[in-house]
């Protein structure tokens, strides 16, 4: 039985990178974050069949003992600081676990045992202000916020480390990928949970920010599939993963609220507050080397997945507010 050992099983990614290995056979140990609160609602429906122990990017020493330990066949670091706008206000710890963490989880892998395969999760965010478009494998970094800078330290000191001491250690590049596990501070979630809401009578508005950014949107389980693909390949290398279609907010937003039977024009608001101090205006991948060497596809389309986001945060606030209090809207 394959062990797979993965930082941030408690996220979104996480949850689904737990299920497909389990599926697959593996062994899963995830590795959270000793806390006060520990949010398990991702893996609830997991928790009997995984191990979770306690390490942390920040600490060197927790991860030699963690890979001493457990001695895995395969790391998958997912864990990081991965909101953006909080990358702004928390620069500093940003960088201390989403490029420097890296850097720990690689050598902790260099001093117990190097032929432990490592991945590591890179952002579509390092592309920031766009040299090309679309953007591949080659297209130079140049990112637009302190998330995106860690994690292009992130994923050269992975290169670095690949080419400098043979590890077999890869990047996915991979472009947003959504899903009803998404987290409620993230944009395509707070859009489909706001619809929820105010079908529900819970609310009558939604507040956002630049409705023109434009994202490469894909469904999250396609994307953990891509991970998985790139650790089984006879040589380490670095992947895109994207749909190759690019959407505005304002359309996710359209899409969203026409799948209810709403106008989104009289629910949204343009609040400023929640603009970028620097924008990316244009995200979307070539992931033609993905499907070539890996053959990895994604499965669901753009519509398909505001809507199936949607629906399922309408059934979450049906669990917690079966009576709903707008008359006026059918659905």
């Amino acid at each position: 039985m394959p062990k797979a050992l993965i930082t941030g099983i408690t996220g979104q990614d996480g949850s689904y990178l737990a299920d497909f290995l389990l599926e697959k056979g593996y062994e899963v140990i995830g590795v959270v974050r000793r806390s006060s609160t520990g949010n398990f609602q991702r893996i609830e429906h997991i928790q009997d069949r995984i191990q979770i122990v306690q390490g942390d990017l920040i600490d060197l020493t927790s991860l030699i003992h963690l890979l001493e330990e457990h001695r895995p066949d395969e790391v998958y670091n997912l864990a990081a600081q991965s909101f953006v706008p909080t990358s702004w206000s928390q620069p500093v710890l940003t960088g201390e676990v989403t490029a420097l963490g890296v850097t720990r989880m690689l050598d902790a892998i260099r001093i117990v045992d190097k032929n432990i395969r490592f991945y590591q999760a890179s952002s579509s965010e390092m592309f920031g202000k766009v040299r090309e478009t679309p953007q591949k494998e080659t297209t130079p970094f140049y990112p637009r916020s302190p998330y995106g800078v860690a994690k292009v330290y992130g994923h050269w000191i992975t290169v670095n480390y690949r080419e400098s001491y043979g590890m077999y250690a890869v990047s996915g590049i991979l472009f947003n990928h959504e899903s009803p596990r998404r987290g409620l501070e993230f944009l395509p979630r707070k859009v489909s949970y706001g619809v929820a809401r105010i079908v529900a009578g819970l609310a009558d508005e939604l507040r956002l920010g630049n409705l023109e950014a434009r994202r490469d949107w894909g469904y999250a389980p396609d994307y953990v599939k891509g991970m998985w693909l790139m650790l089984q390949q006879d040589e380490p290398d670095d992947y895109v993963l994207a749909t190759g279609e690019t959407h505005s907010v304002g359309e996710f937003v359209q899409i969203a609220f026409e799948h209810v039977g709403l106008d989104w024009e009289k629910y949204v608001v343009i609040d400023e507050r929640y603009y970028r101090p620097a924008e990316v205006d244009l995200l979307v991948g070539d992931a033609s080397k993905a499907r070539r060497v890996l053959g990895w596809e994604h499965s669901v389309s753009f519509e398909e997945l505001v809507k199936l986001m949607v629906d399922a945060d309408l059934a979450l606030l049906e669990k917690t507010t079966p009576q709903r209090t707008s008359p006026n809207i059918n659905w």
